[in-house]
């Protein structure tokens, strides 16, 4: 094989590479299905829970901390709801500490785990591999 063959074969491999990058990467981002759940409320309760570092000990979505449980569905959880995460973010508990937050940051933060309960599911039950080798919630 000579060298213009070998660099016409690594050509049309690293361009098939970027193709393939291009759509993995991309698709399935364009729609947002908790676009229309957000308010400004619950963006409010979002920056509290990054200026807090809320991630270093919870996860939201599987992703995160493991000091403290996965919160994405605390509000919709048997036993559980926005009384439930109220208490918590009040009183704070031995493992949690208590960031003495007034009643409108709790609100926010409430309304935050509001709209991260209704866009997604943690931990994922079931799992099925995609044609493009990528993982997916059946």
């Amino acid at each position: 094989m000579n060298s213009n063959s070998k660099r016409l074969i690594f050509g049309g491999l690293i361009l098939s590479f970027f193709v393939y990058s291009y759509f993995v990467y991309t698709s399935g981002t364009d729609n947002d299905k908790g676009v229309h759940l957000i308010n400004e409320q619950s963006k409010r309760g979002k920056l509290l829970f990054q200026n807090y570092n809320c991630t270093a000990c919870h996860q939201i979505y599987g992703l995160g901390g493991y000091m403290g449980p996965d919160i994405t569905n605390v509000i919709s959880a048997k036993n559980k709801g926005p009384v439930y995460a109220k208490a918590f973010l009040q009183g704070g508990t031995p493992r949690m500490p208590n960031f003495h937050l007034n009643e409108k940051e709790i609100d926010e933060l409430i309304a935050y785990l509001t709209y991260i309960d209704k866009t997604g599911i943690s931990p994922i039950i079931d799992f099925k591999i995609n044609y493009d080798g990528t993982v997916g919630q059946k």
